[in-house]
């Protein structure tokens, strides 16, 4: 619970969480294709959405991104953005066939999944990969090794899997999955498999288990939580989930301020506000302004965790934009040279 207390000059408060917002991997993306577009110009063509954010898709778009389903969908020749959420290796090879120049914004937390598949597959493992199904981690994590692996969608699925060597079968999940119904799921998995394996190290993202830990301590405390995120977005949705199972009276996904419900409001004293990992915190000060104009100005920044993870940018780019600056000194030093001789 929330020791700060409602006082009759202060009875509309806002609990805001952090961590919120921009998680490492989300940003290294979004700064690639900010970065790409500067390196080579629009337009720049990214296959899916970058990361799953409304707003920020279209402000790339604004800045000349094309999103695309696929990579037929790209001009041979071209260059092709990979989003955070990761690929199967057949679109690497597509990508190859079309000599498009690909570049890699997957998540390396994703990519930390992506080599767990594989290496359990060589040694010939049955892999449960919890998970959504049809979400494009999902359906990248799965393409490592189709032969290998199964998807448990929850623990209401477990009662489907079957396996060739009880002994030899390990899980692995989706990284912006609720921690709690995840770990319910293993919980069940194990009760049919006794000698089912863990990961080496944790598969859901520590930006997804540190959103949904400030909001399990500040939902309580709240007649409303508003998570701001879209509604493709794995983790935000969880965000809201959580909050209401942690006690909030109501919880709701919007992505700008302009679609909250004055109604959602009536009668609420403390409301809580936090965003998924995929959301710039513009969008969420945005949300702020919102709440203050209809009365909810003290604000308690409520902080469990601090993030200072961050991500160097994928490693093609990196090496186009040291050949791109070297390129540069050299013409900036003829003309200089030139102007001497002058």
């Amino acid at each position: 619970m929330i020791e700060a207390e409602a006082t009759p000059e202060t009875r509309k408060r806002v609990l805001l969480a952090k961590p919120r917002g921009y998680c490492a991997g989300v940003d290294r993306a979004v700064q690639t294709v900010e970065e790409a577009l500067k390196l080579y110009g629009a337009p720049i063509y990214v296959r899916k959405q970058i990361v799953h954010n409304k707003h920020v898709v279209s402000t790339l778009e604004q800045q000349g991104a094309i999103f695309v389903e696929e990579n037929e969908e790209v001009p041979e020749g071209a260059t092709v953005i990979f989003s955070a959420h990761g690929v199967a290796p057949e679109v690497y090879v597509q990508a190859k066939e079309r000599s498009l120049r690909a570049i890699d914004a997957t998540c390396p937390l994703v990519t930390k999944v992506h080599h767990e598949a594989r290496r359990f597959a060589a040694d010939d493992y049955d892999i449960l990969l919890i998970g959504h199904e049809g979400h494009e981690e999902v359906i990248g994590t799965a393409g490592e090794a189709p032969a290998h692996i199964q998807l448990v969608d929850g623990p209401d699925s477990v009662d489907q899997v079957t396996v060739r060597d009880p002994s030899k079968v390990v899980w692995l999940s989706q990284t912006t999955l609720s921690v709690d119904e995840t770990m319910e799921t293993v919980a069940r998995l194990k009760q049919r498999l006794p000698l089912l394996q863990s990961p080496p190290s944790d598969d859901i993202c520590y930006a997804t288990s540190n959103r949904q830990h400030v909001v399990k301590q500040i939902a309580a405390d709240c007649d409303v939580v508003i998570v701001v995120g879209s509604r493709n977005s794995s983790n935000s949705i969880r965000l809201v989930e959580v909050a209401v199972d942690a006690g909030a009276r109501a919880g709701y996904l919007v992505d700008y301020a302009s679609e909250i419900s004055d109604e959602w409001l009536a009668g609420a004293t403390t409301v809580g506000l936090t965003s998924g990992a995929s959301v710039p915190d513009e969008l969420v000060m945005q949300v702020l302004d919102h709440l203050a104009e209809r009365g909810f100005t003290d604000v308690a920044e409520v902080t469990t965790a601090d993030e200072r993870l961050t991500f160097s940018l994928p490693q093609e780019l990196k090496r186009d934009m040291k050949a791109a600056a070297a390129a540069r000194s050299v013409q900036a030093a003829a003309l200089a040279a030139s102007a001497g001789n002058g």
